[in-house]
């Protein structure tokens, strides 16, 4: 039966449902973080900690000594931040499924949700990973550091510009045009503003010439597949939890008879 907006559920549930999408998908998340990531943290330490030994040897061990936190303890902090962030990414895709209902042509709410995951996985971890791959320890200069974080976060901002430059373009063929046009319109908005962002946005080549290259593109991967895993968890999981709120209050508002 087709719900019209008096069935829509209000903010809080919603709400609700995508903190709750979140954080079990950042703990998922967490999960492959530790299977995948954790063995290649630990070879590049082991490096980093390697060269700092053979450059200055008293000054490693005094850092390994006064190291705040210790790697077991990282190891369980890992669970912890990405269940939070998990959490907090959902109660923004909640948020975002809210702000954008009016303007939603369908009524398929797990759908529109799917779809708002996935663009957040395009836009925020995608299109910024292609221009700045995550490094493990032991890469980049220590210097450049807060440099290079806010061109990232201007990174992920520029992405979600380019998946609306790309929704912005299917919208402007009309919704007379052949399904192919407004693809074609969808895809050249995206790569139009991803290329010119690639080309103005700075670049950094930190990575040590003797750094091996397999252990950093495992990380890498790694740390990719951490992301992939988290935006797909929380759509799907989102997308379930809207599915069945809707069924539930669809036969809630049914007529007794």
């Amino acid at each position: 039966m087709p719900l019209n907006t008096t069935t829509a559920p209000p903010f809080v549930a919603v709400l609700v449902r995508g903190l709750l999408a979140g954080l079990i998908a950042g703990l998922l998340a967490g999960a492959f973080a530790y299977v995948a990531g954790e063995p290649h943290v630990e070879a590049a330490i082991a490096i980093e900690e390697a060269a700092a030994a053979h450059a200055e040897p008293a000054a490693g061990a005094h850092d390994h000594e006064d190291a705040l936190v210790s790697r077991t303890g990282q190891r369980g902090g890992l669970f912890l931040a990405t269940g939070l962030f998990g959490a907090a990414m959902g109660g923004l895709l909640a948020t975002a499924y809210v702000l954008l209902s009016r303007r939603r042509r369908s009524d398929d709410g797990g759908r529109s949700g799917l779809l708002l995951a996935g663009a957040a996985l395009l836009g925020a971890v995608i299109v910024p990973f292609l221009k700045y791959p995550a490094n493990p320890p032991a890469v980049g200069d220590p210097a450049t550091i807060n440099q290079r974080t806010v061109t990232y976060l201007l990174m992920v901002v520029l992405g979600l510009v380019a998946v609306w430059a790309g929704s912005l373009g299917y919208r402007s063929v009309g919704g007379q045009a052949p399904t192919w046009q407004r693809a074609a319109a969808a895809v050249g908005g995206f790569l139009l503003v991803t290329a010119v962002s690639y080309v103005v946005m700075p670049s950094f080549q930190e990575v040590p010439a003797d750094f091996p290259a397999t252990l950093l593109w495992n990380f890498r991967l790694a740390s990719l597949g951490t992301q992939v895993v988290l935006w797909t968890g929380i759509g799907l999981l989102f997308a379930a939890l809207m599915h069945h709120e809707r069924r539930r209050r669809a036969g809630t508002a049914l007529p007794s008879t």
